[in-house]
Formats: C-alpha cells, structure tokens, sequence
C-alpha cells in the first residue's frame, strides 16, 4: 500500500500511550488517527497529549472507520480475542498485545477468524526485536554454537505488581513467564515439548492468596533433547533482571543486563558499577519502537509479520502446561494441553 498506514489504538494506559506516542514522534510510516478506552477520558487525555484526532470510549468507533488501515489492540487481555475477532471481520491489519486469550478454543476461533480475512496479525512479543536478544539468535542461526545443549534464561521484577492486577493477569505463568516461553522457541528455533514446574509463594503472602505463585523454575525438554531452565521472581531488589545463556557444541553466548550506563568504578575498597536498568519501559524502550516500526512495514511491503497468531498460541499451552505441572508436581507434556 502507498502512503503512511492509518492506524487506530484501543486501550490508553500504559502500553497503549506508549505505542502511539512511538508512532506520532518515531515513525512517520504512519499515523495514528483515533484512540478509544473504556475510561472515556484516559483516550481524551492520550488524544490531547499526541495531537491525535478523535477520541472514542466504544472500540467498535475505530473499527467502523473504513479509512484506518489497523488496529492495536492494547486493552485488557480479556478483550483481546473478541477485539481481533472483530477487527479481522472489519479488514483491519492488526497488532495486538500479548496473551491473546488465556482460553485455547477463544484463541483458534480468533486466529481462524483472521486467516479467513486475509489480514495481517502480529503479537505484542517485544522482546523478540531487542538488541541483546537478536544478537542471540543471530549466532545460533549462524551455527556460531554447534549442537545446542542448554538455554538458561533468567527474568525477574525490580517489585511485584499489585494484587488486583495479579487477580486478573492469569498469573505469573501467562502473564510474566509467558515473554520467556517465547525466547525460548525464539533464541532456538526449537519447539518444547515437556515442562516441569517448581514453585512457592517468596515475595508476597497476598500473591499465594489470590492462587498465584511469585517465584518459579520451570525446566524445558525441547524436542530435539535441549535441555533449559527459565527463573522468574516477582522481586529482584536491584532492578529489572534479563539475562540470557545458550550453551552450544562450539562455544557460549550470553547476555548481561543493560545499565544506564557502561561506567565502572575501581577504588581500594570496591569495583562499582550502577544497577540495571529499574524497569520495563526503561529497558525495552527500543524494542517497543522496533516492534511496531516492524508491523507498519509488514503492510506496506505485504510481508507476514515475524511473530504470527501461532507464535502467540504456543506460549499460551507452555503457560498451561507450566501450572498444571505446578499443581500437579510432574512433568507434562505440551500435546496434554493442546
């Protein structure tokens, strides 16, 4: 398609403003035109702020709009498979933000909807484009390290979110570890096949409450007989931990957390460096704007988008199959799930 690509943003908090404030002040592929929330006034507030034309409280305004070309969908999780549903019935593209559903069934019918329409989809896995992560998987598609054996991969909150967000997230599984199931096909090209789950409730009592955990090692069987390990916690004192290690044939690649700057001290007393960087926004800042710059650029150039309904379905089994291995303490199988 010719010209900028009209683009239309459901859901103002966070990530949405964070979206469309990356494309009004980077990425003049396109344009964003309208943005709706069911908070009537956190859409006005966001339109005011972007210089964003229209402001709505119902979605279905965006989705009417025959002149706007796609649709980001960064409302809460238990909209998003209607959302895409009807935004693939109105031939929009569409970027929706992660999970896609926590129910399979909703997820298929959703996914079978867009296929039928013949539009583009693209799931919010941010990590995918950041700058640490794609130099991973470069070397590994390069054979830089042979036979894989091991991936490890570490990802911890500066702090836990709140409780009533905790009740509705789908827990630490799909809500937190779910970024990390999709580096581990990612980094690997490889698909899991078995999970195995030990977790406990070590940063906060109100978590175990509300029937979440808010620390977990989950253990990978890949299908080719890699082995990994992915360690969340919901606190980690020091800041945002994402650290990566694959373990190959012919040699190791690893990435260390990102600081806001590369300075190290060195007295009689101490070597000093400054913490990682705190938070999501802070560390993935980049990644955000690459995600979306990437989508713009899938319609523009007709290309299917690098992280497709499939990528998002996936994450959603290895979550499933990650608690049930919790509740039940034995490995399971993902073809359990679905």
């Amino acid at each position: 398609m010719g010209g900028k690509v009209r683009v239309g943003v459901i859901g103002a908090g966070r990530i949405g403003r964070l979206h469309a404030q990356n494309i009004v002040r980077r990425i003049p592929e396109a344009e964003v035109v309208a943005v709706s929330d069911v908070v009537k006034k956190a859409a006005e507030d966001c339109a005011a702020t972007l210089a964003i034309p229209h402001a709505y409280e119902d979605p279905r305004r965006i989705l009417e709009d025959r002149s706007i070309d796609a649709v980001l969908i960064c409302s809460s999780t238990d909209t998003h498979s209607t959302l895409i549903e009807q935004a693939a019935e109105a031939g929009k593209h569409i970027f929706c933000e992660k999970p896609i559903d926590f129910d399979l069934t909703r997820i298929d019918r959703a996914l079978s909807k867009v296929e039928k329409a013949h539009v583009k989809l693209q799931i919010g896995f941010n990590r995918r484009f950041d700058h640490n992560f794609k130099r991973v998987r470069q070397a590994v598609e390069e054979g830089k390290l042979g036979k894989l054996y091991s991936i490890r991969i570490t990802s911890r909150d500066p702090a836990p979110p709140p409780i009533e967000y905790v009740k509705v997230s789908g827990g630490l599984f799909l809500d937190m570890m779910i970024h990390d199931f999709d580096m581990a096909r990612f980094l690997t090209g490889k698909e899991v096949e078995e999970i195995y789950t030990l977790a406990g409730v070590m940063v906060d009592p109100e978590i175990g409450k509300v029937g979440d955990v808010d620390t977990a090692l989950v253990t990978l069987k890949f299908s080719d007989g890699t082995i990994g390990s992915i360690d969340n916690c919901r606190k980690a004192v020091f800041g945002y931990d994402q650290r990566v290690e694959i373990l190959g044939s012919e040699g190791m690649i690893l990435t260390e957390n990102d600081r806001p700057n590369t300075a190290r001290l060195a007295t009689a007393k101490a070597v000093c460096e400054d913490l990682p960087l705190f938070f999501f926004l802070e560390r993935y800042t980049e990644s955000y704007v690459s995600e979306i710059q990437t989508f713009i650029a899938c319609i523009q150039k007709d290309l299917v988008p690098p992280v497709t309904g499939i990528d998002g379905r996936i994450p959603v089994v290895m979550g499933k199959a990650a608690r049930l291995s919790y509740d039940q303490k034995r490995p399971v199988k993902l073809s359990e799930i679905g």
